[in-house]
Protein backbone atom coordinates (compact mmCIF):
# COMPACT_ATOMS: atom_id res chain seq x y z
CA UNK A 1 0.00 0.00 0.00
CA UNK A 2 1.33 3.50 -0.76
CA UNK A 3 2.81 5.80 2.24
CA UNK A 4 -0.13 8.54 3.20
CA UNK A 5 2.77 10.86 1.47
CA UNK A 6 2.23 9.15 -1.43
CA UNK A 7 -1.21 9.80 -2.00
CA UNK A 8 -3.04 12.34 -4.83
CA UNK A 9 -4.56 14.86 -3.21
CA UNK A 10 -8.07 13.74 -4.49
CA UNK A 11 -7.51 10.33 -2.47
CA UNK A 12 -6.06 12.35 0.89
CA UNK A 13 -9.47 14.71 0.70
CA UNK A 14 -11.67 11.14 -0.12
CA UNK A 15 -10.13 9.52 2.89
CA UNK A 16 -9.67 12.31 5.40
CA UNK A 17 -13.59 13.05 4.42
CA UNK A 18 -14.36 9.44 5.27
CA UNK A 19 -12.55 9.59 8.76
CA UNK A 20 -10.33 6.74 7.68
CA UNK A 21 -7.16 9.11 8.62
CA UNK A 22 -7.25 12.27 9.96
CA UNK A 23 -5.39 15.14 8.95
CA UNK A 24 -2.97 15.38 11.58
CA UNK A 25 -1.93 12.24 10.24
CA UNK A 26 -2.03 13.19 6.91
CA UNK A 27 0.60 16.46 7.92
CA UNK A 28 2.37 13.88 10.51
CA UNK A 29 3.54 11.64 7.12
CA UNK A 30 4.16 14.40 4.80
CA UNK A 31 6.37 15.97 7.17
CA UNK A 32 8.17 13.07 8.00
CA UNK A 33 8.91 12.99 4.58
CA UNK A 34 9.71 16.13 4.22
CA UNK A 35 12.67 15.76 7.14
CA UNK A 36 13.83 12.33 5.01
CA UNK A 37 14.27 13.42 1.33
CA UNK A 38 14.48 17.26 1.84
CA UNK A 39 18.35 17.39 2.77
CA UNK A 40 19.88 15.89 -0.61
CA UNK A 41 17.13 18.14 -2.69
CA UNK A 42 16.85 21.77 -1.26
CA UNK A 43 13.87 22.11 -2.02
CA UNK A 44 11.47 23.35 0.85
CA UNK A 45 14.08 26.19 2.38
CA UNK A 46 11.25 27.43 4.73
CA UNK A 47 9.25 24.83 6.84
CA UNK A 48 6.79 25.08 9.56
CA UNK A 49 6.23 22.08 11.21
CA UNK A 50 4.15 23.37 14.17
CA UNK A 51 1.87 25.64 11.52
CA UNK A 52 1.17 22.74 9.61
CA UNK A 53 -0.66 20.58 12.52
CA UNK A 54 -2.37 23.60 13.98
CA UNK A 55 -3.86 23.80 10.19
CA UNK A 56 -4.24 19.86 10.34
CA UNK A 57 -6.19 19.81 13.85
CA UNK A 58 -8.23 23.07 12.50
CA UNK A 59 -9.49 20.44 9.43
CA UNK A 60 -10.24 17.57 12.10
CA UNK A 61 -11.71 20.02 14.25
CA UNK A 62 -14.32 21.31 11.45
CA UNK A 63 -14.90 17.99 10.39
CA UNK A 64 -16.06 16.71 14.06
CA UNK A 65 -18.17 19.95 13.71
CA UNK A 66 -19.34 18.93 11.00
CA UNK A 67 -18.19 21.87 8.82
CA UNK A 68 -17.32 21.25 5.43
CA UNK A 69 -14.01 20.18 4.74
CA UNK A 70 -13.03 22.26 1.70
CA UNK A 71 -11.48 21.37 -1.69
CA UNK A 72 -8.10 20.40 -0.19
CA UNK A 73 -9.31 19.33 3.32
CA UNK A 74 -6.26 18.37 5.18
CA UNK A 75 -4.04 18.03 1.81
CA UNK A 76 -0.28 19.08 2.01
CA UNK A 77 1.15 22.09 -0.20
CA UNK A 78 3.78 23.84 -0.47
CA UNK A 79 4.45 27.75 -1.28
CA UNK A 80 7.11 28.99 -3.73
CA UNK A 81 9.35 31.74 -1.58
CA UNK A 82 8.64 34.76 -4.03
CA UNK A 83 4.88 35.32 -3.05
CA UNK A 84 3.90 36.64 1.28
CA UNK A 85 2.66 34.14 3.39
CA UNK A 86 2.07 35.73 6.53
CA UNK A 87 4.90 35.39 9.26
CA UNK A 88 7.43 34.14 6.62
CA UNK A 89 9.90 35.78 4.16
CA UNK A 90 8.79 36.73 1.00
CA UNK A 91 12.79 35.84 -0.59
CA UNK A 92 12.44 35.97 -3.77
CA UNK A 93 16.05 34.12 -4.04
CA UNK A 94 17.22 37.34 -2.82
CA UNK A 95 19.85 38.61 -0.28
CA UNK A 96 17.81 41.94 -0.07
CA UNK A 97 14.69 40.72 0.81
CA UNK A 98 16.30 37.30 3.15
CA UNK A 99 14.30 39.24 6.09
CA UNK A 100 11.40 40.49 4.29
CA UNK A 101 8.78 38.89 6.54
CA UNK A 102 5.46 39.20 4.90
CA UNK A 103 2.41 40.05 7.48
CA UNK A 104 -0.50 39.24 4.65
CA UNK A 105 -1.16 36.37 2.83
CA UNK A 106 -0.96 36.70 -1.04
CA UNK A 107 -4.08 35.85 -2.32
CA UNK A 108 -3.30 32.59 -3.52
CA UNK A 109 -2.28 31.19 -0.29
CA UNK A 110 -5.00 32.82 1.00
CA UNK A 111 -7.04 30.68 -1.36
CA UNK A 112 -5.52 27.36 -0.09
CA UNK A 113 -6.03 28.16 3.21
CA UNK A 114 -9.98 28.70 2.67
CA UNK A 115 -9.50 25.57 0.91
CA UNK A 116 -8.49 23.76 3.62
CA UNK A 117 -4.36 23.07 2.51
CA UNK A 118 -2.56 22.12 5.09
CA UNK A 119 1.39 24.58 4.24
CA UNK A 120 3.98 22.55 5.28
CA UNK A 121 6.76 24.50 3.35
CA UNK A 122 8.39 27.27 1.04
CA UNK A 123 10.06 26.28 -1.96
CA UNK A 124 12.89 27.78 -3.58
CA UNK A 125 13.46 29.81 -6.65
CA UNK A 126 16.51 31.07 -8.60
CA UNK A 127 16.69 34.99 -8.26
CA UNK A 128 13.92 37.17 -9.23
CA UNK A 129 12.81 33.90 -10.46
CA UNK A 130 13.66 34.47 -13.59
CA UNK A 131 16.36 31.07 -14.41
CA UNK A 132 15.58 27.75 -15.91
CA UNK A 133 17.17 25.98 -12.74
CA UNK A 134 16.85 26.61 -9.28
CA UNK A 135 20.02 28.61 -7.12
CA UNK A 136 20.56 31.37 -5.68
CA UNK A 137 22.58 32.75 -3.01
CA UNK A 138 20.50 32.76 -0.11
CA UNK A 139 18.68 29.09 -0.27
CA UNK A 140 21.30 27.26 -2.34
CA UNK A 141 20.54 25.00 -5.31
CA UNK A 142 17.72 22.65 -5.35
CA UNK A 143 18.46 19.22 -6.97
CA UNK A 144 16.32 16.82 -9.57
CA UNK A 145 14.74 13.40 -7.34
CA UNK A 146 15.92 11.70 -10.50
CA UNK A 147 19.55 12.81 -10.10
CA UNK A 148 21.70 15.52 -9.59
CA UNK A 149 22.50 15.50 -13.19
CA UNK A 150 19.20 16.48 -14.20
CA UNK A 151 17.97 19.97 -13.69
CA UNK A 152 14.96 20.33 -11.34
CA UNK A 153 13.98 23.59 -13.52
CA UNK A 154 13.02 26.69 -12.88
CA UNK A 155 11.94 28.75 -11.90
CA UNK A 156 9.51 26.73 -9.93
CA UNK A 157 12.14 24.28 -9.48
CA UNK A 158 11.55 23.71 -5.81
CA UNK A 159 8.04 23.34 -5.95
CA UNK A 160 8.73 20.87 -9.16
CA UNK A 161 11.81 18.90 -6.90
CA UNK A 162 9.55 19.02 -4.08
CA UNK A 163 5.93 17.74 -5.66
CA UNK A 164 7.85 14.77 -7.27
CA UNK A 165 9.47 13.49 -4.22
CA UNK A 166 5.44 13.47 -2.36
CA UNK A 167 7.00 16.64 -0.16
CA UNK A 168 3.03 17.56 -0.48
CA UNK A 169 0.27 16.48 -3.07
CA UNK A 170 0.17 19.94 -4.56
CA UNK A 171 2.95 22.78 -5.37
CA UNK A 172 2.29 26.24 -5.88
CA UNK A 173 4.51 27.82 -8.94
CA UNK A 174 4.50 30.59 -10.86
CA UNK A 175 5.13 30.99 -14.00
CA UNK A 176 5.97 34.06 -17.21
CA UNK A 177 7.86 32.15 -20.06
CA UNK A 178 7.50 28.71 -18.51
CA UNK A 179 8.76 28.53 -14.72
CA UNK A 180 6.08 26.19 -14.42
CA UNK A 181 5.58 23.81 -17.35
CA UNK A 182 9.47 23.38 -17.23
CA UNK A 183 9.90 21.93 -13.75
CA UNK A 184 7.08 19.61 -14.38
CA UNK A 185 8.32 18.63 -17.06
CA UNK A 186 11.67 17.85 -15.97
CA UNK A 187 10.93 16.16 -13.00
CA UNK A 188 8.54 13.74 -14.54
CA UNK A 189 5.07 15.47 -13.04
CA UNK A 190 2.13 17.72 -14.27
CA UNK A 191 2.07 21.51 -14.45
CA UNK A 192 -0.49 24.18 -15.13
CA UNK A 193 -0.21 27.84 -16.05
CA UNK A 194 -3.29 28.98 -15.92
CA UNK A 195 -5.10 32.41 -18.27
CA UNK A 196 -4.30 35.45 -16.29
CA UNK A 197 -6.61 36.26 -14.01
CA UNK A 198 -7.84 32.90 -13.72
CA UNK A 199 -5.73 32.45 -10.20
CA UNK A 200 -5.95 36.29 -8.23
CA UNK A 201 -2.82 36.80 -7.02
CA UNK A 202 -0.63 40.23 -5.33
CA UNK A 203 2.27 40.56 -2.51
CA UNK A 204 0.86 42.82 0.11
CA UNK A 205 4.34 43.62 1.85
CA UNK A 206 6.11 44.34 -1.92
CA UNK A 207 5.63 47.52 -4.16
CA UNK A 208 3.53 46.61 -7.07
CA UNK A 209 4.81 45.33 -10.01
CA UNK A 210 5.50 46.63 -13.14
CA UNK A 211 2.99 46.46 -15.89
CA UNK A 212 4.82 43.97 -18.03
CA UNK A 213 4.79 41.27 -15.32
CA UNK A 214 1.44 42.14 -14.00
CA UNK A 215 0.60 40.83 -17.66
CA UNK A 216 2.77 38.08 -17.69
CA UNK A 217 3.41 36.09 -14.45
CA UNK A 218 0.36 34.05 -13.08
CA UNK A 219 0.65 31.26 -10.35
CA UNK A 220 -0.27 27.84 -11.25
CA UNK A 221 -0.13 24.19 -9.84
CA UNK A 222 2.07 21.32 -10.01
CA UNK A 223 1.12 18.06 -9.30
CA UNK A 224 1.91 14.47 -9.67
CA UNK A 225 -1.75 13.46 -11.29
CA UNK A 226 -3.66 15.68 -13.81
CA UNK A 227 -6.77 15.27 -11.23
CA UNK A 228 -5.03 17.10 -8.77
CA UNK A 229 -4.02 19.96 -10.51
CA UNK A 230 -7.41 20.70 -11.40
CA UNK A 231 -8.09 20.59 -7.84
CA UNK A 232 -5.57 22.50 -7.14
CA UNK A 233 -6.44 25.04 -10.07
CA UNK A 234 -10.13 25.23 -8.12
CA UNK A 235 -8.97 25.74 -5.09
CA UNK A 236 -6.19 29.10 -6.01
CA UNK A 237 -8.96 30.20 -8.40
CA UNK A 238 -11.60 31.59 -5.91
CA UNK A 239 -12.30 35.19 -5.65
CA UNK A 240 -10.03 37.56 -4.23
CA UNK A 241 -11.28 41.59 -5.09
CA UNK A 242 -7.23 42.32 -4.50
CA UNK A 243 -6.46 41.39 -7.67
CA UNK A 244 -8.40 43.75 -10.60
CA UNK A 245 -7.06 41.42 -12.71
CA UNK A 246 -9.32 38.42 -11.52
CA UNK A 247 -11.96 37.03 -14.07
CA UNK A 248 -14.47 34.63 -12.31
CA UNK A 249 -14.71 32.64 -15.39
CA UNK A 250 -16.28 29.06 -15.43
CA UNK A 251 -13.85 25.85 -15.05
CA UNK A 252 -16.08 24.27 -17.75
CA UNK A 253 -16.80 25.54 -21.44
CA UNK A 254 -19.63 24.45 -23.61
CA UNK A 255 -19.27 20.53 -24.94
CA UNK A 256 -17.59 19.98 -28.41
CA UNK A 257 -16.49 17.57 -30.41
CA UNK A 258 -13.53 15.62 -29.22
CA UNK A 259 -10.98 15.51 -31.86
CA UNK A 260 -7.39 14.69 -32.24
CA UNK A 261 -4.85 13.86 -35.03
CA UNK A 262 -2.44 11.21 -34.61
CA UNK A 263 0.74 11.79 -37.01
CA UNK A 264 3.82 8.80 -36.30
CA UNK A 265 5.88 9.63 -38.80
CA UNK A 266 5.48 13.35 -40.36
CA UNK A 267 7.50 13.74 -43.67
CA UNK A 268 8.49 10.00 -43.70
CA UNK A 269 10.80 10.49 -40.46
CA UNK A 270 12.26 7.72 -38.87
CA UNK A 271 10.73 7.28 -35.52
CA UNK A 272 12.12 5.23 -32.85
CA UNK A 273 9.81 2.05 -32.28
CA UNK A 274 9.27 3.10 -28.40
CA UNK A 275 8.33 6.72 -29.76
CA UNK A 276 5.46 5.00 -32.01
CA UNK A 277 4.37 2.59 -29.43
CA UNK A 278 3.43 5.51 -26.30
CA UNK A 279 1.83 7.38 -29.53
CA UNK A 280 -0.61 4.88 -30.40
CA UNK A 281 -1.22 3.99 -26.83
CA UNK A 282 -1.90 7.61 -26.11
CA UNK A 283 -4.09 7.75 -29.33
CA UNK A 284 -6.07 4.27 -27.73
CA UNK A 285 -6.55 6.08 -24.53
CA UNK A 286 -8.21 8.73 -26.43
CA UNK A 287 -10.08 7.00 -27.88
CA UNK A 288 -11.20 4.73 -24.92
CA UNK A 289 -12.17 8.45 -23.18
CA UNK A 290 -14.45 9.16 -26.03
CA UNK A 291 -12.09 11.09 -28.33
CA UNK A 292 -12.35 10.47 -32.06
CA UNK A 293 -8.45 9.87 -33.36
CA UNK A 294 -7.91 10.51 -37.27
CA UNK A 295 -4.13 8.77 -38.39
CA UNK A 296 -2.54 11.09 -40.81
CA UNK A 297 0.52 11.23 -42.53
CA UNK A 298 1.41 14.93 -42.67
CA UNK A 299 1.94 18.03 -40.22
CA UNK A 300 2.91 21.49 -40.63
CA UNK A 301 6.25 21.37 -41.80
CA UNK A 302 8.83 19.91 -39.49
CA UNK A 303 11.56 20.39 -41.86
CA UNK A 304 13.93 24.03 -42.34
CA UNK A 305 11.42 26.85 -42.75
CA UNK A 306 11.95 28.56 -46.32
CA UNK A 307 13.62 31.93 -46.11
CA UNK A 308 10.85 34.84 -45.87
CA UNK A 309 10.96 36.99 -48.88
CA UNK A 310 10.82 40.17 -46.21
CA UNK A 311 13.65 39.78 -44.68
CA UNK A 312 15.65 36.89 -46.34
CA UNK A 313 15.63 35.24 -42.93
CA UNK A 314 13.72 32.56 -41.20
CA UNK A 315 9.84 32.19 -41.84
CA UNK A 316 8.68 35.05 -39.23
CA UNK A 317 5.79 37.21 -41.32
CA UNK A 318 2.99 36.77 -43.33
CA UNK A 319 4.71 37.21 -46.15
CA UNK A 320 6.75 33.90 -45.79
Amino acid sequence: MTEIWGWTASETVAAIAARKVSAREVAQSALARLDAVNPRLNAVVQTMPEQALAAADAVDAALARGEAPGLLAGVPVTIKVNVDQAGFATTNGLRAQASHRATEDNPVVANLKKAGAVIIGRTNTPAFSVRWFCSNLIHGATYNPLGKHITPGGSSGGAGSATAAGIGAIGHGTDIGGSVRYPAYVCGIHGLRPTLGRIPVWNPSLPERDIGPQLMSVSGPLARSVADVRLGLHAMSLPDHRDPWYVPAPHEGPELPRRAALCVAPEGMKVDPAIEKALREAAARLKEAGWVVEEVDALPPCASPPACRACSGWSCCTGA
